[in-house]
């Protein structure tokens, strides 16, 4: 057996892992392909980390969020564990040395999106590699069944046949039962195999508020709990909204979106987990990677799209173990408009072919080229140039990248690189014959180590100011540079992109299948009903409500959340008022009945019947008919 605690130790500093990390990395380890159902915050990158670094060779980590995949690459070179990302928007000789360094270096991880592992050059390589394991987060995109289905997972399997006897890790923190066997299958594991941690949350409190000043009851729960807490809205203009309402009132807060400049994010992010702020107000771009673990209470003031989302977002509560707070507010319109979103995330099929067409006008892609053509995107400009609905095309291109044509990024900070591209001694002759370069270069190789074996990022102004030229100059020595073939430089762009990942179709050959549309449809409604089930709910408890949805069909009455805690002012003991009902709930199905003859058929004391009696007309289980009979509400 492998040394995983030291390894632990040594690279994380910890002296212990968390509930099945270790059950997980033994499996993998031991070559088995194993599905790690982790809940949001349970620490699942360390379960392909370790077993990786106890392995010769390179771990390759797919993921869909190149956010993620960044920070965690930073994040490992920090530990001095040399890792690499492949993803939409570098260029073909960035991809060639980060690959190279998979093959002939010392990389130990290599992060790639799903779109790019299916690529050409990926499948070409990947078979020159020493691959010790195969890590796939947010495995529930595989899944039909799932809430973010996205085609290009299912082409993860296909590469399996170049890696026959390397095993799969699939992750992933929400998933119904019916996902679980799906990601099983649909990832070819040779037997099924799944580590499990129980959702249930004993330290986190649901509360549900149907209310319209959102606002004001907020405010009041912000006030009154203590304590670091998230709150999560719809839209980008509201997370400014919200911040300054709080601010006015007294309550140190911020506001984060993926719309901010990334040095900006980083500041707002850093504030918040120091504890100089104290409440963030954020889309659901904010919590990749976060693991503050003394958050008191996560909020919505909107309604999420999915039980899944809501559970991972309210999940990033009390991960101290300590008791935290997930509040939900909402009112009729919130659940009008969560329909009208749905709506209009299924734009018609027509539409959706004629925004395809319209982009391939848009980039200027002549029918049967563009495949794997990299193009930057302002979906603003191009709605205004073909007066489209800027919603229905968001939605269109989403659904086109689930078919599998495109795939879409949101902005994306790519920082300026260089990469030396001949031997030390090509660039000193370069540097005698051309004098006005040496200084330049010299500048450059003091500044920056590793230039001649990787892309490595630079920084024109910083470059600028400690030469005493202005930043365009810079540029200008690097373009030169480029253009003598003695470097390569990527400028710094920071840009929304469209990548071709199929040549460009005409309309006849642009297949999207009806039964798939409305199947996915179908899928999405259910979802967002569960999601309508769940708020306008008043008789069961959040928590039961919640786990039941994930398959727990042995799931306890959490006695904490507000269902719970009205059931909970009868002054019944849970196993009492559950005793009762059942025996209420079965004599009234059976047949409308007089109150005092149900009360004389139940075998209780007659207060405690009539508490619990009284508790189902007031929660409109069940009512009185026109013969003044007690009636069950179907």
């Amino acid at each position: 057996m492998s040394n995983f605690k030291e390894i632990l130790l040594q690279y994380w500093g910890y002296s212990s892992f968390r509930s099945l990390q270790e059950d997980i990395i033994k499996s993998v380890y031991d070559g088995k392909d194993t599905l790690g159902l982790l809940p949001t915050g349970g620490g699942k990158s360390i379960t392909f980390q370790v077993p990786a670094l106890a392995k010769d060779g390179v771990c390759i980590v797919v993921t869909p969020l190149i956010a993620l995949m960044k920070d965690q690459v930073e994040n490992l070179k920090e530990k001095n564990i040399k890792a690499v990302a492949v993803y939409s928007g570098m260029t073909k000789h960035e991809i060639d040395i980060a690959l190279d360094n998979c093959i002939y270096g010392k990389n130990k991880f290599l992060y790639v999106s799903p779109e790019r592992l299916g690529t050409e050059i990926f499948v070409t390589r990947i078979q020159d590699m020493n691959v010790n394991l195969l890590a796939i987060d947010e495995s529930h995109c595989i899944s039909q069944w799932g809430y973010d289905f996205r085609p290009s997972y299912l082409k993860i399997a296909e590469v399996r046949q170049y890696i026959p006897n390397v095993p799969v890790l699939a992750l992933t923190a929400t998933a119904t039962p019916e996902v679980v066997d799906d990601i099983q299958d649909k990832l070819l594991f040779k037997e099924k195999n799944l580590f499990q941690k129980s959702f249930e949350r004993k330290n986190l409190v649901y509360i549900v508020r149907k209310i319209d000043d959102k606002n004001n009851y907020l405010l009041k729960r912000i006030k009154k709990i203590k304590g670091t807490g998230i709150v999560y809205v719809r839209n980008r203009k509201a997370t400014r909204d919200f911040a300054i309402f709080l601010r006015k009132n007294d309550v140190s807060a911020d506001y984060y979106h993926a719309g901010l400049e990334p040095k900006i994010r980083d500041t707002k992010q850093l504030e918040w987990k120091s504890g100089k702020t104290r409440i963030i107000v954020s889309t659901n771009a904010f919590g990749m990677g976060i693991d503050k673990p003394d958050v008191r209470f996560v909020a919505h003031i909107d309604l999420p799209d999915s039980i899944e989302a809501y559970f991972q977002e309210a999940g990033r509560g009390g991960r101290d173990e300590k008791i935290a707070y997930a509040v939900l507010v909402y009112n009729e319109a919130d659940i009008l408009k969560l329909r009208e979103n749905l709506q209009k995330t299924y734009p018609e099929i027509k539409f959706i072919k004629t925004v395809y067409n319209s982009l391939g006008n848009y980039f200027q892609i002549p029918v049967g080229t563009g495949k794997e053509q990299v193009f930057d995107f302002d979906i603003v400009d191009f709605s205004k140039r073909y007066s489209f609905d800027i919603m229905s095309v968001y939605s269109s291109l989403k659904f086109l990248q689930k078919e599998g044509y495109i795939e879409t990024t949101g902005v994306i900070d790519n920082p300026s690189k260089a990469h030396i591209i001949i031997d030390r001694n090509k660039l000193y002759e370069f540097q005698i014959k051309n004098k006005k370069f040496d200084g330049f270069i010299k500048l450059l190789l003091r500044s920056y180590e590793g230039l001649f074996n990787d892309f490595i990022k630079i920084n024109e102004s910083f470059i600028a100011r400690t030469a005493d030229i202005k930043e365009d100059i810079v540029v200008q020595y690097l373009k030169k540079l480029d253009e003598y073939n003695v470097l390569r430089y990527v400028q710094k762009r920071k840009a929304a992109l469209i990548v071709y990942t199929e040549q460009r179709l005409d309309e006849k050959g642009l297949i999207i299948s009806k039964e798939n549309y409305h199947k996915r449809k179908k899928i999405s409604t259910e979802k967002t009903e569960s999601v309508i089930s769940y708020v306008t709910g008043i008789s069961k408890c959040r928590s039961k409500t919640l786990l039941e949805y994930f398959g727990d069909k042995n799931a306890y009455r959490c006695g904490n959340c507000d269902v719970c805690m009205r059931r909970n002012e009868l002054e019944l003991s849970r196993y009492e008022f559950d005793l009762i009902l059942e025996k209420l709930k079965e004599k009234i199905r059976e047949e409308p009945i007089f109150l005092i003859q149900l009360v004389d058929y139940i075998e209780y004391k007659e207060e405690k019947t009539i508490k619990v009696l009284q508790w189902l007309l007031d929660n409109n289980k069940v009512f009185n008919n026109k013969e003044n009979k007690l009636e069950w509400k179907s």
